[in-house]
C-alpha cells in the first residue's frame, strides 16, 4: 500500500483512540493561536502532498517530492519575520504556508495547487517548475535540490549590512532583516554547502557582519544513502564562527523557542548560525521511491509513528490550546478544502508554445534614475596623473580600468568582488587602485573559491546591487559554473522575472599567453557560457572596445537586469604592437564615458569583397597581422570583430559579410563544440557566399614553446585564406 495511505489512516486512527507518542511537554514562548496556526500549516502541507500524488496518478499534477515530516518547518517560520530572504529546501511547504499567513492577501492553498498542476497561472513560476518561491513572501524560487542556493545565501545576507553602509537604488531588504537558508542533511556534505558554510565562518571569523541563518533539516537520509547517526551535530557543533544550535523539529514548542533565540541571534549579532532541525522523511523520497526497498519495514515504521502531527495534537492538548478532536477536525476540513480547490486548480491553463515557456527568459527592464556620467571634479580626484595618460594610446588592461572607474563612479551600487581584485588589484593589474579609489566595501577581496565569489554576485543582486566578480581564469569558471547555469541563470525563468540576478562576469581567459600556464591558465573553450538561455557573451578584442563594451555589459545589467559574461583575452592585455616592434599598432585611446558598444553592434575593419574574415578576441588581433600577406596575394577583404558570442549577432553579421564571395571563420576556440560551429550554420543557412573555418584542435593548451600550437596563427589564417578564395567555383 502506498505509504502516504498508511501514514493517513494512522493518524486518523490514533488521534481517535487517543494513541499519541511520549515526547517532552510544550515550554516556552509560544502562544495558544500562533501554535494553533502552526499546526494548521502543517496540516495544509500534509493535504498537498497527499493530493500531489493523487492529482500525478491521475495525470492531472506533476510533482510528489513531499514535505511530510517536516511540518515543524512552519513554527521556524513562526519564529521569523516575512521580510527576512528565505533560500528553502524543497522540502519546506510548511515553512511557506506559515509564512502566508504573515501577509495579508495569501491563497497559498490556490496557489500551490496551481503550482503542482503546472498551470501558467501559478504566480511564482508560470507553470514552468513546481518550485516554492513567493515574491510577496521574499522567497526566492529554488530549482536546485542539492546545495547550489547556500553561496548566495551567503551573497544575500552580506549584502544586507553592506547596503546600510552603501545603499544601493534598488535595494529591497529592510537594514535590520536577516537570511534564512535551510537544506537536507544530505546535502549539507555536498562540496558546494561546504565552500558556503567555510566561506560564512571566514567571513564570520573577522568580524565582517553576515546575517545568516543556515537550516539544516535532519531526517537521517538522502534519497536511500543514509546521514551517520550524530554526523550533523558532530560535524557542526563546533565550527568557529558558526554559532550552533538544535531542537527538535517533532516538537513545534521546542523548534519555535530554539528558532526564536537563533534568529535573535544572528538580527543583533550580525553572525550566523547553525540551526540543526531534527526531522523525519515520510513516504519516501518521492512518488517514485518505494523505501521499505531499501529500508527495512520496521524503521520505516518507527518514522512513521513518530509523524509530527501526532506530535502536535498531544502538545496542543497537554497546552491547553487544542483538544483532540478539534484537532482532528481541523484535518479533516484541510483535506476537504484541499480536495475542494484541486477540482478548480486542474482545469487552469498550462503553457502551450515555446514563446510562452520562453516568456521570461529574458528579466524585464526596470526603471533606473538617469546617469549622467562623473563629473569632472569626481574624475579628477579619482584618476589623478591618469587624466594626462588618457591623451596618449594605452594597452587594453589599463583602458579596463579606466572603464571601471568611470562606471564605479557613475553608478554608486557597482561592487566587484574576487580573489586578488582590491589590494593587489588583480593578476594582471586590470583592477589596481580601484581600491583606493572606491575602498574595500567595493572592492571585496574574497576567498579562494569561485563558487562563493559568484554567490556573494548573485546574493548581492537580490538587494539591489550591480555586482562584477571577477573569475581569474576562464577555466577556474568550471569549478562554479552551476551558479550560474543553475542560479543566476534561471532566476528570472523559474520566477516570471519577479526575481532577477543582474551582473557582469568578468573572466580573464582565451589562449596564447606565451609558454605561460599550460592549460589552467589558457583555456579556450567557452561552450559553457554559450550554451546557458539569457546570458550574454561578450569578448573584445582592443582596449577601446573593451572600454565601450564593459560600459554596455553594465548598463545591460543595471538596466534590463541581465547576466552577463564579458571574457577579456589575457594575451591581448598588455598587446603594444601588431606588425613591428615598438609599432604600438595594438593600442588605442581611452574613449568618451558616454561611448558604448551596443549588444549586436559588431566591428568591420576593410570594405573588401574577396573575404570577409570573421572572427572575434585573439582572432582580430591575429587576422589583422595577416592582412599584408592576405592583400599581397591580390585578395581584398574586410576583418568582421563579433564582438558579442552569445546571442550570436546574426543580422549584424549579415550585413558585416554583405557583398563578400568567401567567409572565412577564425576561432581560436576548439573545433568540436566551438563558435564556428554556430556561425557555419548560420551563414550556411542566410548567405550564398563560400565558407571554411579555422579553428583550435580539439586539445587542451601547452605550456612552453608550444602554447599556440594548437590554434590558430597569422601564417595559419593567411594560408586558410588564400585556400579559400583561390577554390575553384
Amino acid at each position: 500500500m502506498d505509504r502516504s495511505v498508511i501514514v493517513h489512516e494512522n493518524f486518523l486512527k490514533r488521534v481517535t483512540e487517543g494513541d499519541l507518542p511520549n515526547g517532552a511537554s510544550p515550554q516556552g514562548p509560544l502562544g495558544r493561536e500562533l501554535a494553533v496556526s502552526i499546526y494548521r500549516s502543517g496540516c495544509l502541507s500534509r493535504a498537498l502532498d497527499r493530493k500531489g500524488r493523487a492529482m500525478q496518478a491521475a495525470g492531472q499534477g506533476f510533482y510528489t517530492i513531499g514535505s511530510s515530516g517536516h511540518e515543524g518547518m512552519a513554527a521556524i517560520a513562526a519564529a521569523l519575520r516575512p521580510t527576512d530572504m528565505a533560500f528553502l529546501h524543497y522540502r519546506d511547504a510548511a515553512f511557506q504556508i506559515q509564512r502566508a499567513g504573515q501577509v495579508p492577501g495569501q491563497s497559498i492553498t490556490w496557489e500551490m495547487l496551481l503550482s503542482f498542476a503546472c498551470s501558467l497561472e501559478d504566480p511564482i513560476s508560470g507553470g514552468r517548475h513546481k518550485v516554492l518561491g513567493s515574491k510577496a513572501l521574499t522567497i526566492p524560487p529554488q530549482t536546485s535540490t542539492i546545495a547550489s542556493h547556500l553561496p548566495k545565501a551567503v551573497g544575500a545576507a552580506y549584502a544586507i549590512p553592506a547596503a546600510r553602509r552603501q545603499r544601493p537604488e534598488h535595494a529591497g531588504l529592510p537594514k535590520d532583516s536577516i537570511v534564512f537558508c535551510s537544506f537536507g542533511d544530505a546535502s549539507a556534505n555536498h562540496s558546494t554547502a561546504q565552500g558556503a558554510f567555510n566561506t560564512a565562518q571566514w567571513t564570520s571569523f573577522q568580524s565582517v557582519p553576515l546575517p545568516l541563518l543556515l537550516c539544516c533539516e535532519d531526517n537521517g537520509i538522502g534519497i536511500s544513502t543514509k546521514t551517520p547517526k550524530g554526523w550533523i551535530a558532530a560535524a557542526f557543533a563546533n565550527r568557529p564562527g558558526l554559532e550552533y544550535f538544535a531542537c527538535d523539529g517533532l516538537d513545534i514548542y521546542d523548534t519555535y523557542a530554539t528558532a526564536l533565540k537563533a534568529a535573535d541571534y544572528v538580527r543583533r549579532r550580525k553572525k550566523p548560525a547553525f540551526l540543526h532541525v531534527r526531522t523525519v522523511r515520510l513516504y519516501g523520497h518521492a512518488g517514485a521511491d518505494v523505501p521499505t526497498t531499501y529500508l527495512p519495514v520496521t524503521e520505516v515504521e518507527a518514522d512513521e509513528a513518530s509523524d509530527p502531527l501526532l506530535h502536535s495534537v498531544r502538545l496542543l492538548s497537554e497546552a491547553d490550546a487544542l483538544l483532540p478532536d478539534e484537532a482532528l477536525r481541523i484535518y479533516d476540513e484541510t483535506n476537504a478544502r484541499v480536495e475542494r480547490v484541486a477540482r478548480e486548480a486542474v482545469t487552469r491553463p498550462h503553457l502551450a508554445s515555446a514563446r510562452e515557456v520562453m516568456d521570461s527568459l529574458i528579466p524585464p527592464a526596470r526603471a533606473c534614475k538617469p546617469s549622467n556620467g562623473p563629473t569632472p571634479e569626481q574624475r579628477a580626484a579619482a584618476f589623478g596623473a591618469d587624466l594626462k595618460a588618457m591623451e596618449e594610446p594605452q594597452i587594453m588592461s589599463r583602458l579596463i580600468n579606466w572603464a571601471l572607474t568611470d562606471l564605479m563612479l557613475t553608478h554608486p551600487e557597482v561592487v566587484m568582488m574576487g580573489e586578488d581584485v582590491g589590494r593587489k588589484g588583480g593578476v594582471y593589474g586590470v583592477t589596481q587602485k580601484l581600491q583606493k579609489r572606491f575602498g574595500p566595501d567595493r572592492m571585496i577581496d574574497t576567498l579562494l573559491d569561485e563558487q562563493s565569489i559568484l554567490g556573494l554576485a548573485i546574493g548581492m543582486a537580490h538587494n539591489g546591487f550591480v555586482p562584477i566578480p571577477e573569475i581569474q581564469f576562464l577555466a577556474y569558471l568550471h569549478n562554479a559554473e552551476d551558479q550560474i547555469r543553475g542560479e543566476a541563470a534561471t532566476l528570472s525563468f523559474f520566477s516570471k522575472g519577479q526575481y532577477t540576478n543582474p551582473m557582469v562576469l568578468r573572466i580573464a581567459g582565451l589562449g596564447y599567453q606565451k609558454g605561460f600556464g599550460g592549460h589552467f591558465h589558457n583555456d579556450n573553450s567557452v561552450a559553457v557560457l554559450r550554451d546557458i538561455p539569457g546570458v550574454i557573451l561578450a569578448v573584445p578584442s582592443n582596449g577601446a572596445d573593451a572600454a565601450g563594451m564593459i560600459r554596455e555589459c553594465v548598463r545591460l545589467a543595471r538596466e534590463e537586469q541581465r547576466v552577463v559574461a564579458f571574457l577579456e583575452p589575457i594575451a591581448l592585455y598588455p598587446m603594444r604592437d601588431l606588425h613591428a616592434a615598438k609599432d604600438g599598432a595594438w593600442m588605442r585611446h581611452y574613449p568618451d564615458p558616454s561611448e558604448k558598444i551596443t549588444l549586436g553592434e559588431v566591428g568591420v575593419n576593410g570594405d573588401g569583397t574577396d573575404l570577409a574574415i570573421v572572427t572575434f578576441g585573439n582572432g582580430v588581433y591575429l587576422s589583422n597581422q595577416a592582412l599584408p600577406r592576405i592583400e599581397k596575394a591580390g585578395i581584398t577583404s574586410r576583418i568582421v570583430d563579433m564582438r558579442w558570442l552569445s546571442p550570436l549577432p546574426k543580422e549584424a553579421l549579415n550585413r558585416a559579410v554583405e557583398g563578400c564571395r568567401n567567409i572565412l571563420i577564425v576561432d581560436e576556440t576548439r573545433h568540436s563544440g566551438g563558435v564556428a560551429e554556430a556561425l557555419m550554420a548560420h551563414f550556411h543557412e542566410t548567405e550564398s557566399a563560400r565558407l571554411a573555418r579555422l579553428t583550435a584542435e580539439d586539445s587542451f593548451i601547452a605550456t612552453g614553446p608550444a602554447y599556440a600550437a594548437t590554434m590558430p596563427s597569422k601564417d595559419s589564417i593567411a594560408a586558410a585564406a588564400q585556400t579559400l578564395v583561390g577554390q575553384p567555383k
